[in-house]
């Protein structure tokens, strides 16, 4: 585990970056660092940390055997941070948009969340998700209809040229 990078992304071995958050050695500065060894957790399996990391005020909420299940049956393949609001060192709440791949029963999966985190006795705690919206990607020219002229400029219909 020393000479490994750390699942989070963030190039540090992951002894120096999320492990001693794991296991109780250092607290989380910010809402990205509790974010970033929460999804180290789930990939290392270390179940404990993520409900230990969870805020007092929701924690009742968790399924514990549907997160280890979810946690332990995942290849993870990459922690993606999308965008953050607040939730330094100072703050008191903040917000980590996040874009996880993963693979399980044989197929690729995106999860993209919203996530709320609020510091509880000064330390920083996940209170709560919601999916992220994912940008509806807008064509700026119209779409090419099979009987139009194929855009390449052939002269031919575009289902008989390049479609």
């Amino acid at each position: 585990m020393t000479e490994k990078l750390c699942p989070c992304g963030s190039n540090l071995n992951t002894v120096e970056c999320c492990l001693p958050l794991i296991k109780g050695k250092a607290k989380a500065k910010t809402a990205e660092q509790l974010m970033r060894s929460r999804y180290t957790a789930f990939v290392l399996g270390q179940i404990d940390y993520i409900i230990r990391t969870h805020h007092s005020k929701t924690v009742a909420e968790v399924d514990r055997p549907g997160i280890e299940e979810w946690s332990k049956k995942s290849k993870w393949l990459g922690l993606k941070i999308l965008d953050t609001s607040a939730g330094q060192e100072a703050d008191q709440q903040g917000t980590v948009t996040f874009h996880v791949q993963y693979e399980a029963d044989g197929k690729t999966h995106d999860h993209r969340e919203h996530s709320l985190f609020e510091k509880e006795n000064g330390e920083w705690r996940f209170l709560d998700a919601e999916p992220a919206k994912t940008e509806t990607i807008r064509r700026e020219e119209p779409k090419v209809g099979r009987n139009d002229p194929c855009p390449c400029g052939s002269g031919k219909k575009f289902k008989k040229c390049c479609a």
